[in-house]
């Protein structure tokens, strides 16, 4: 495996760092990376120096990322500088610490995993968009095993609702063509990253994608009983020459500075907010809040709006983890520009 087609936005800090080689990160178990460049393969770690300058957790290289690296020093390289991200998927690390932790980098589609069976839940996917859309990411709603729900056609409409201008595509192993709907996203050059909770069916999408059993799914079965195997990220070049990033089942999706992407996610709810009669309505018992109006209307649900503010809480208190408002403008200035950018081409 070896890196090829860098994109342009990469090209000059070859020149910039003419001692330095650009290598992307395809694995990492915890301070062990295994990054790839235009001769080939190798493990690596970070400098000394890039440990000490490090201001916050994300600062760290992801599976996805672009380095600076010095492959010369042997059969370790070591790591220098994390080059601007295009896309970064963020969430809330698990557990009762508050830090955040990378998923995945530089994707161009995020596939968020969700099965028909015992693991759908609406209140969770509109979780995952707020992060997805946050991530500058395109996201894409990716149902699995429709062979084991007889309610394909109304649970799709449940997830339409709170996905508006999201595709939503379903798969299933049980059937010949039962991935065709993500064939139009192979292309070659571009990255995809699969999402979701354990046992959803990531691995064994990306094994089908590959031809081959090359990750273990521990026997994961055409049932509600899969067994998540997946215990770290890694990205994976296709035959087509597209590239997949799996990633470990998630028990928690925690809110970690995701204020755009609500705005995204929940933009029924922001529009409606505009039309309320006081700036600062919090749509209980405001005279003239549109939001009401709405779901007595019944256009809007009791439920998505109590997402909609507890998300918010969430992400409110991430913003005021210690220490890190102040690292994360320059952090994510670089993205937004550069996104900023190409959406407009």
């Amino acid at each position: 495996m070896k890196l090829e087609n860098l994109p342009p936005v990469y090209e000059a800090y070859s020149a910039e760092y003419p001692d330095l080689t650009v290598c992307r990160v395809v694995l990492q178990e915890k301070d062990l990376y295994h990054v790839i460049h235009k001769d080939g393969m190798m493990q690596a770690q970070v400098s000394g120096k890039f440990r000490y300058d490090t201001k916050t957790v994300s600062d760290f290289p992801a599976v996805g990322d672009y380095v600076m690296a010095d492959i010369t020093g042997g059969d370790r390289a070591v790591i220098h500088n994390v080059l601007p991200r295009t896309s970064v998927f963020i969430r809330k690390a698990a557990g009762k610490s508050n830090t955040e932790q990378v998923v995945a980098a530089n994707i161009d589609t995020v596939f968020l995993c969700m099965s028909l069976n015992n693991d759908f839940n609406i209140r969770r996917i509109e979780r995952y968009l707020t992060a997805a859309w946050d991530s500058g990411a395109v996201p894409v709603v990716l149902l699995t095993k429709t062979d084991l729900c007889d309610e394909v056609t109304a649970k799709i409409a449940q997830i339409e609702s709170v996905a508006v201008g999201v595709d939503i595509i379903t798969t299933s192993v049980a059937e010949p063509d039962g991935y065709s709907q993500i064939t139009p996203y192979l292309k070659a050059g571009k990255t995809l990253a699969f999402v979701g909770s354990s046992g959803v069916g990531k691995s064994t999408l990306i094994n089908h994608l590959l031809g081959d059993d090359r990750l273990d799914t521990n026997g994961l079965r055409n049932d509600d009983k899969g067994r998540h195997t997946t215990t770290h990220r890694e990205l994976i070049m296709l035959p087509g020459g597209a590239m997949v990033i799996d990633t470990p089942g998630m028990r928690e999706m925690g809110m970690w500075d995701s204020s755009e992407g609500l705005s995204a996610a929940f933009e029924d709810i922001e529009e409606l907010s505009a039309k309320c009669r006081f700036k600062n309505c919090t749509h209980k018992s405001e005279p003239g809040c549109a939001v009401q109006a709405a779901i007595k209307n019944g256009e809007l649900s009791e439920e998505r709006l109590s997402s909609y503010e507890k998300l918010k809480i969430e992400n409110a208190y991430s913003e005021d983890a210690e220490g890190y408002l102040a690292a994360k403008e320059e952090k994510f200035k670089k993205i937004a520009k550069y996104n900023k950018a190409n959406h407009k081409k």
